[in-house]
């Protein structure tokens, strides 16, 4: 079992409950698209693909970008959650018998509109975010392939360290994609860098027909009151705060159930792992 994801993110789901109330209206849902993410994430173990499957919703003037399973795991935590306060003040959280709780490693949302791209994600008691201009350097190219049964069109780009080779559906009119790509004139369909270490791919659509009266279903909670801050900010407070997730939890008065122990030795395995990490941006 993950104990140190999952404690950290139940701290943090339940800091988001007691802050948070969703105002704001429903946002009309007008596409629905599912990625299968394709994955070397460790030079360790250069042979491991890791899979996983995103949820990209598409709204009247933005996207929201975020892992199917993480999406989920919001859900059933919401849902399982048991909280205790204790006597001295302090906060003791737990989930209900037998909750089975999805696992990701990809905890943060992207939303993307035609102006800027904006990157979420929870680090301690807070959801940080930055943002960044649309990617506009992409070059296009005068190649077609049939990808799943709809017509492409080719691009290139060289973004932060890789080199990606993007097939856009120009039929589908729709300027976003996986991940931060988005700026063509269609919907990006597959993408990969050229070393085939990360490589996004469409797999299934919901019928425009089946969207009528539907809203995007993404808690507020991932994205809004987040603290604004810069990518290189953000990197040094996810890593302080990766490097000691025991000592965060317990200077805000949250004791986890079933074990210090075990929240030490993962932070030993996590420690471990990053040495090997091969991320999606390399500078």
């Amino acid at each position: 079992m993950n104990y140190n994801k999952k404690l950290f993110q139940l701290s943090l789901l339940f800091f988001s409950v007691l802050c948070y109330s969703q105002s704001d209206k429903k946002e009309a849902l007008h596409g629905n698209f599912t990625y299968l993410l394709k994955a070397k994430l460790n030079t360790q173990t250069p042979d491991y693909i890791h899979e996983e499957f995103f949820s990209l919703h598409i709204g009247e003037n933005r996207a929201f970008f975020a892992s199917s399973q993480s999406l989920k795991k919001d859900t059933v935590m919401a849902n399982s959650l048991v909280s205790a306060k204790n006597t001295d003040g302090s906060i003791t959280i737990s989930l209900k018998n037998g909750t089975s709780v999805p696992k990701t490693k990809f905890p943060y949302t992207i939303i993307q509109s035609n102006e800027k791209v904006q990157y979420f994600q929870p680090v301690g008691m807070a959801v940080l975010t930055y943002k960044e201009n649309i990617i506009e350097n992409w070059k296009l190219i005068d190649e077609t392939k049939v990808i799943n049964t709809i017509s492409c069109k080719k691009a290139t780009v060289a973004y932060k360290g890789r080199n990606w080779i993007a097939w856009y559906a120009a039929e589908i009119p729709l300027p976003y994609g996986p991940y931060k790509f988005s700026g063509l004139p269609g919907l990006i369909i597959k993408i990969a860098d050229d070393k085939n270490e990360y490589d996004f791919e469409l797999v299934k659509s919901v019928p425009t027909s089946e969207l009528e009266g539907k809203s995007i279903n993404i808690k507020k909670t991932r994205y809004m009151e987040a603290v604004e801050t810069t990518q290189p900010k953000f990197q040094k407070a996810l890593k302080a705060n990766n490097e000691n997730i025991a000592a965060v939890l317990a200077s805000s008065g949250t004791t986890i159930l079933d074990g210090q122990e075990k929240i030490n030795q993962r932070q030993k395995e996590l420690d471990l792992n990053r040495k090997y990490l091969n991320p999606i941006e390399l500078e």
